[in-house]
């Protein structure tokens, strides 16, 4: 017969044993729930976005979209019962596709449920009031607007040092204003794994537009985005504290030429920023 103490050593090295066990499927649980989070936006985008514009651009069937609205209620789901606590825990790339993707998905939300009807986003604010500033966002424990989802969450982060959190100026050709003049809504989820190669694709795709940025003699006309947002390519990421050396860094994208590529090195080249285009980036 066993003795009592065997007994028991014997229970609890099964009470041991199942409790790692248990223990390694919810790690495995939450590791798989983590990569697929962002799936069914990843199809969504797969199914309603399609390349235009030589590639340079994106047009999204709005429509179509809505028709799939619950797919997309339910994604919108999934990001707002995040906690902050366990956003604070990921590493960083994990945490800028995941604000990308937020702000991107719900700024698709914003046009579905107001489409048709709508020429513009702008269409969507008032004299008083833009768009980007509803607070129609539940995300990490508050209800948001996207201005501060872009402003304060991405680009205005800073840790307890005073130092960017996300520092990245490529951000800017991630995000989507649902415009056409905006650089393209990308036609897959971004993820923890790929997103520099994601954010690098976007850039060049954007820059490499004709239609949008161009040198023409000794004058570079390019985005309004690099007039609203030129300090975060003058804050040195990546080498670059003008706005001139970050497009020196896209000689071949911006077809400069050599005599062109040396007068903005040397400041002699104007650069002018272009009318932007509000209007709906829809298919039709």
């Amino acid at each position: 017969m066993f003795s009592s103490t065997r007994l028991k050593s014997g229970l609890n090295a099964l009470m041991l044993t199942t409790a790692l066990l248990a223990s390694s499927i919810v790690t495995a649980q939450a590791a798989t729930e983590a990569s697929n989070m962002h799936e069914s936006w990843n199809t969504l985008l797969n199914q309603n976005v399609v390349a235009i514009n030589n590639g340079h651009s994106t047009a999204v069937d709005y429509a179509s979209m809505k028709k799939q609205y619950s797919e997309l209620k339910v994604y919108l789901d999934t990001l707002s019962v995040v906690t902050q606590s366990e956003f604070d825990s990921w590493e960083k790339s994990k945490q800028l596709a995941f604000l990308i993707n937020a702000y991107n998905a719900w700024t698709v939300d914003l046009i579905v449920t107001n489409y048709p009807g709508i020429d513009s986003i702008k269409d969507l604010g008032s004299f008083f009031s833009s768009p980007w500033s509803k607070k129609f966002v539940s995300l990490l424990g508050e209800k948001r607007s996207l201005d501060n989802l872009e402003h304060d969450l991405i680009r205005g982060a800073v840790d307890s040092e005073g130092k960017a959190v996300y520092p990245d100026h490529r951000i800017h050709f991630a995000v989507n204003c649902a415009s056409i003049g905006c650089p393209a809504l990308r036609e897959e989820a971004y993820t923890a794994d790929k997103l520099e190669q994601q954010l690098e694709e976007q850039t060049v795709r954007f820059l490499a537009d004709s239609t949008r940025n161009f040198a023409k003699g000794d004058t570079l006309s390019v985005s309004s985005i690099f007039k609203w947002y030129r300090v975060d390519f003058e804050k040195g990421y990546k080498n670059t504290d003008t706005l001139e050396q970050f497009m020196l860094q896209y000689s071949a994208e911006l077809n400069l030429t050599p005599d062109q590529q040396k007068a903005l090195t040397n400041g002699k080249m104007d650069i002018e920023f272009l009318d932007y285009d509000w209007d709906l980036n829809a298919q039709h």
